[in-house]
């Protein structure tokens, strides 16, 4: 009767060995539907986080490029400043220039 009991232990490590493939076989598919499902939601995050950043992009280089009011009338006030600059330096310069052009022009070289 032990050879009996032999093969019968031998059969049920067999089967307990196909139930232990079937198990890790069982557990590697459901780790790479895993895998899978999050390399979809990565993109899908990945997505729309660069659709909201180039949409802040547009926002921002619509905001600095167009002809806004801030940036018009900043830039007014900067000519305004210029020219005022200008003319203050112009006008200190003036008398100066118009004595040395009566001097040459009063002056004669023979």
């Amino acid at each position: 009767m032990d050879p009996f009991r032999g093969q019968g232990g031998i059969q049920m490590l067999l089967t307990a060995e196909q139930e232990a493939q079937h198990i890790v076989s069982s557990a590697r598919n459901l780790k790479l539907q895993r895998l899978k499902q999050a390399k979809q939601e990565a993109e899908s995050d990945g997505a729309l986080y660069r659709n909201h950043m180039e949409e802040d992009y547009e926002k921002k280089i619509s905001e600095t490029s167009g002809s806004s009011g801030s940036n018009v009338k900043r830039l007014e006030e900067e000519t305004d400043a210029k020219i005022k600059s200008l003319k203050e330096s112009a006008s200190k310069v003036s008398p100066e220039i118009v004595e040395m052009l009566i001097k040459f022009v009063t002056t004669v070289k023979t």
